[in-house]
């Protein structure tokens, strides 16, 4: 089972749910812990291969990598700990992992928080995945991360997301960051279902005005799912929740106390 850590409100019966994104941690959620305890009982987890969910055994997370067994992996967790319902807020690829969780077992979502949203990967996301098919097994894992960092998170004020994220990336293996690299061949087609299927869950997308790569797209999205709502930090990049970790703290707990 996945490593996770839970932080219990005396009062509250809301729950909380962090899901980061590929080669991050349950670390980057720092500084989202102390201000959402204090409202939420909060459970902050490492997704397979990240953090403290590395396999002791070989055979710990044997089954095939895709978005389907690495979503079963987290309502494992929430299953065990006997929560009925939570709220669950994500990151860049976790928000992926989110949407199919909402799919999958649409009962246990109660609402959803997608920051650094991915829902429709552009031209230049599309030649990046391509760059990184071609030379996954010939070039050093980190080279290529650190690429599609700057790539993603190109600018002076994104320094900080885009160094936390490398050295977390560090912490993996060259052999884990390909079995997650291969969940690209699936993302595709899995983004136009979600794009295709208003779920009717009430998701807040919490956007940095700098994600040229996926901005445009949750314009779109939001437009046209009626429980979907926008809000655009200024002067913030991909990781709104390390670039402008206030206001992202902010929105996001107004956006579910205001649900009941």
């Amino acid at each position: 089972m996945l490593n996770y850590y839970t932080y219990l409100h005396t009062t509250s019966k809301e729950w909380v749910t962090f899901v980061h994104g590929a080669g991050g941690s349950s670390s980057i959620w720092f500084k989202q812990i102390r201000d959402f305890k204090k409202h939420f009982n909060v459970l902050i987890l490492d997704l397979r291969g990240h953090g403290d969910s590395k396999p002791k055994l070989k055979d710990t997370f044997n089954s095939k990598y895709t978005f389907d067994s690495i979503t079963t992996d987290i309502v494992e967790v929430i299953d065990f700990l006997k929560i009925k319902k939570s709220h669950f807020i994500g990151i860049s690829l976790g928000t992926i992992l989110i949407r199919n969780l909402a799919e999958k077992k649409p009962n246990l979502v109660k609402s959803m928080v997608m920051g650094g949203a991915i829902i429709k990967l552009n031209i230049r996301s599309q030649i990046l995945i391509k760059l990184g098919v071609v030379f996954k097994s010939v070039v050093p894992y980190m080279l290529l991360y650190k690429f599609f960092a700057f790539i993603i998170m190109p600018k002076k004020n994104h320094k900080k997301s885009r160094s936390l994220f490398v050295n977390e990336a560090k912490k993996l293996y060259q052999k884990e960051f390909i079995r997650w690299f291969k969940l690209t061949s699936e993302i595709n087609p899995l983004l136009r279902f979600f794009r295709a299927k208003d779920i009717k869950i009430p998701t807040l997308y919490v956007m940095g005005a700098e994600d040229h790569l996926f901005l445009p797209s949750i314009k779109n999205i939001v437009s046209k799912h009626s429980s979907s709502s926008l809000f655009v930090i200024d002067k913030c990049g991909h990781v709104v929740n390390v670039d402008q970790p206030e206001t992202f703290n902010k929105e996001s707990i107004q956006f579910i106390s205001s649900l009941g």
